[in-house]
């Protein structure tokens, strides 16, 4: 090796040294991956997503059964409550007929009244199958969800905001209110105490205070 060539080898030592420890730490991109590695992270790859497609899709199916159930039970909300308008203009019909003309002997009157109230709770039985039920708030504790304070009763014998008279009486259709019940409400009466935490009324079931009649 001639003297020229020695020189330039030996002009830099530290970088030809740093260079062959690079090299050792980091080895050539260039090497092929293991064709077992590859696959491997293409099937988790691929299981990654079948799981993610079988949530959506269990997701969907609930949503869906969730809005067809809504559907059948809410679908005659609108038709439902033009009814109870009918409903109120027979109980009109029949608090107009005198308690004295009701009970005289005339057999037609009578057998008009007795008509209007079977056509009334006819209508509300077949109501009652298509999932509407009607609200006995009388003697509950007030709730704004089901009832409309309309006015107060000053009533020192019951407890404050207990219902003491329903003025018209509300319906609701599955869970969802329908038409809320006018009441009077107490006022003046004693705080209604709290009840023990053992007490309260199952979460899963209709609200005591809702009045359902049931």
């Amino acid at each position: 090796m001639s003297d020229e060539s020695q020189g330039r080898e030996n002009e830099n030592p530290q970088a030809d040294a740093a260079t062959k420890a690079d090299e050792a730490a980091n080895p050539s991109t260039e090497q092929e991956l293991d064709p077992m590695q590859v696959l491997m992270a293409e099937v988790a790859e691929l299981k990654d997503q079948r799981l993610r497609m079988a949530a959506e899709m269990e997701n969907l199916r609930r949503r869906t059964a969730r809005e067809i159930k809504d559907a059948k039970s809410y679908a005659i909300s609108g038709f439902a409550r033009d009814m109870l308008q009918v409903s109120d203009n027979l109980q009109r019909a029949l608090a107009a007929v005198p308690e004295q003309a009701e009970a005289a002997s005339d057999n037609g009157l009578k057998t008009l009244v007795e008509g209007v109230e079977l056509t009334e709770r006819a209508m509300l039985s077949t109501l009652e199958r298509h999932g509407v039920r009607k609200l006995e708030p009388m003697g509950q504790k007030f709730d704004p969800n089901f009832h409309q304070a309309m006015y107060e009763v000053p009533n020192t014998d019951v407890p404050n905001n207990t219902v003491v008279d329903v003025v018209q009486p509300g319906y609701v259709i599955g869970d969802r209110m329908l038409r809320p019940a006018m009441v009077g409400v107490s006022k003046g009466g004693p705080k209604e105490a709290a009840q023990p935490e053992s007490a309260q009324p199952d979460s899963d079931g209709p609200d005591p205070a809702s009045g359902y009649d049931v």
